[in-house]
């Protein structure tokens, strides 16, 4: 066994990134009370760094600058050193990110801080080389020590403008005056009619614009919106960004075409574009997104998906190459002559296909996968049979994944979130309508399960993060608003009602520990947390769809099952208080517009009584629905207000209705159809 060095607070932490820092020289602790009391008590500066596993320069500022015993020397004279995985602890990185942001106009990741001993920021940034570390915290550490005043004033001023970014406006425009269509012509000029996306450079994929698009496409009958949604999701899924040797998407791409990819892999990220794909899939029904669905999940079941149901989180950006030396996308990317060996004669079909040319290579002799042609034009360019090219495509993917198995594999974070495994659980119930695979619906129900025995603690209360037996850390709103819709999802392709009982029981508990009734948004976290610098709201749709919309969205539909006025009015008036911010970004609000077309188009409750009601729910899958919910029973249920007076033995019957008013039922999927507008 290796003898290390160093070993500071870290080696007794659970959480894979700050074990990545145990045995570095600098003295790091956990984010907890301990350290930050024992800097009041010394009145000594803290250090605050932020990153996450998968994080390539979070790796790249470690070797630099965290292994080196110069800077650690200057770290631990002078300040108390925090560490924090910014996936087991988003509060934290909510309120210093937003430090940095006030302070640079900027953020990301690494994040490092400088704090007072009693927490608030005085300076900061992301990745900082070496010598601008050390010069910065040298100067920081004699300007507190000579005047520490200096210090005080600006951190009051920065907490003020912390604090203000939290205070809500008085909405001057009512929620029924925001125009959709202003917003999707607005949105439009930033749309990339060449690659897809946003005109934007690195590219991130956010599912919530492009399922609030596709939403908007379907209801609006605009065709413009849902060629430009197909458009994206084909560029997206043909770039180096999707993997096409074993599935999955990488986190983003750094150039316009999605070629070359920041090569983690994210369970959140794959989640939501399994939802996507599904989503889009029920739309168009182009083959080729069913076929990234399934290649994607494949990719979860062999490299993210626990013995016990649970989801890890991540894969590493960085891997062992072939001379020993930790490198970004070393485990992923090709040379022509280890294809050239691999495929022998089919060398020359897959080189165009797969562009091993100028338009996909990246640097050196390494080149990143990326297609620029459907399958039937490529087909047809080349005189080739479509059921001989799918045996050839299966045969590369086999010779290559062989291959990438004898490398080094990058490195797992096997921590298990609550939030992101429903995001997971959420996409095997989309994939399941779509496929009707029932191996989806065993892994979705697994995985519920799971998170009921392992992280729903005490009633009404989950913990965030599951690692080595153990849960810990309370939940956050985000862990809450994410379980709570897959549950919903769950109950509406079983049928079971207790899904529907314990997402009630999740939103009962948010109202009484995270709502703030005075602006009707729910804090990030629950009045039982210690309190940090600022209590926040998460407000903006990013690469994650805000909490406070999914609790929105959760609260509408909920309110319907359940007959909650109550749940229903906080709902809208969320909706009210993020309407200035609709009008001015709205691509930065995307799922809250999501739920303004809940209100602004018909939505229906679709209700499906009699024997042979979950044969009739398959039926009803198959069609791209966003405005609606589906509650259903084979036998006679007083569960919900829904049911009431609505079943009748040996008929099965399917009623339409809006604010639980119903139309004469109707006894086929068909009939249904037609009266859902």
């Amino acid at each position: 066994m290796k003898s290390e060095k160093h070993t500071n607070s870290l080696i007794q932490e659970s959480s894979p990134y700050l074990l990545q820092h145990a045995h570095n020289p600098v003295n790091w602790y956990p984010w907890g009370s301990n350290v930050l009391d024992k800097a009041v008590a010394n009145d000594k500066l803290i250090i605050i760094s932020v990153g996450y596993a998968a994080c390539h320069w979070c790796h790249v500022m470690e070797h630099e600058s965290f292994e080196d015993e110069d800077v650690a020397e200057i770290m631990n004279s002078h300040y108390y050193n925090i560490k924090v995985d910014r996936e087991e602890r988003p509060d934290v990185d909510m309120v210093y990110m937003s430090a940095v942001q006030i302070m640079t106009g900027s953020g990301g990741w690494p994040m490092n801080i400088v704090a007072l001993p009693d927490g608030r920021p005085v300076w900061g940034g992301t990745y900082f080389k070496k010598d601008t570390w050390k010069s910065s915290l040298l100067q920081i550490a004699k300007l507190y020590k000579a005047n520490p005043e200096k210090l005080h004033e600006y951190a009051d001023k920065l907490s003020e403008g912390l604090k203000s970014m939290q205070l809500i406006p008085e909405s001057s425009t009512a929620e029924s005056d925001l125009s959709l269509d202003l917003i999707i012509e607005k949105s439009e000029k930033n749309f990339d009619w060449k690659y897809g996306g946003t005109k934007q450079v690195p590219k991130f994929v956010i599912p919530a614009n492009f399922e609030f698009l596709l939403k908007y496409a379907k209801l609006y009958k605009k065709e413009k919106v849902e060629e430009f949604v197909k458009l994206s999701l084909t560029k997206i899924s043909f770039g180096g960004i999707y993997d096409h040797v074993e599935g999955g998407f990488s986190r983003y791409s750094v150039d316009e075409k999605w070629h070359i990819p920041h090569f983690e892999k994210m369970l959140y990220d794959n989640a939501q574009m399994v939802s996507l794909y599904s989503k889009a899939y029920a739309l168009t029904n182009i083959d080729w997104y069913r076929e990234v669905v399934e290649q994607s999940l494949e990719f979860i079941k062999n490299n993210l998906t626990t013995k016990e149901g649970s989801f890890y989180s991540s894969l590493d950006a960085d891997s062992i190459n072939k001379k020993g030396q930790l490198k970004e996308g070393a485990f992923y990317t090709w040379e022509i002559d280890e294809l050239k060996e691999l495929l022998n004669e089919e060398f020359p079909i897959f080189k165009e296909y797969y562009n091993v040319n100028s338009y996909g290579k990246w640097e050196n002799n390494e080149y990143v996968l990326i297609r620029s042609q459907k399958d039937a034009t490529f087909l047809e360019e080349h005189k080739l049979n479509s059921a001989e090219f799918r045996k050839m495509k299966d045969n590369w993917s086999t010779s290559l994944s062989s291959k990438r198995n004898t490398r080094e594999k990058p490195r797992l974070d096997d921590k298990q979130l609550t939030s992101w495994n429903a995001l997971m659980l959420s996409g095997y119930v989309d994939a399941y309508k779509i496929t009707h695979n029932e191996d989806y619906l065993a892994i979705a129900l697994k995985n519920a399960y799971f998170i009921k025995k392992h992280l729903y603690k005490t009633e009404g209360n989950l913990q965030r993060s599951f690692k080595n037996g153990e849960s810990s850390i309370n939940g956050y709103l985000e862990d809450y608003a994410f379980l709570i819709e897959a549950c919903i999802k769950l109950y509406e392709v079983t049928f079971d009602f207790n899904w529907l009982t314990f997402s009630k029981d999740l939103i009962d508990s948010c109202i009484q520990n995270f709502h703030d009734p005075k602006s009707g948004l729910f804090y990030f976290t629950s009045k039982q947390d210690q309190p940090l610098i600022t209590r926040n709201y998460e407000l903006s749709d990013n690469v994650i769809p805000a909490s406070n919309s999914v609790m929105a969205q959760n609260l509408f539909k909920l309110s319907k099952y359940f007959g909650q006025k109550d749940f229903l009015t906080i709902s809208e008036k969320m909706l009210t208080a993020v309407t200035p911010q609709l009008k001015d970004y709205p691509q930065g609000y995307s799922n809250w517009l999501s739920l303004k077309l809940n209100f602004s188009h018909n939505f229906y409750e679709v209700v499906i009584m009699g024997p042979n009601a979950k044969d009739l729910l398959a039926k009803l899958h198959k069609a791209y629905l966003p405005n609606i919910l589906i509650a259903g029973s084979t036998v006679e249920s007083n569960s919900s207000p829904l049911f009431q007076n609505r079943f009748k033995e040996g008929e099965d019957l399917i009623y339409v209705c809006t604010n639980g008013t119903c139309q004469l039922p109707v006894k086929t999927i068909n009939l249904a159809l037609e009266l859902i507008k």
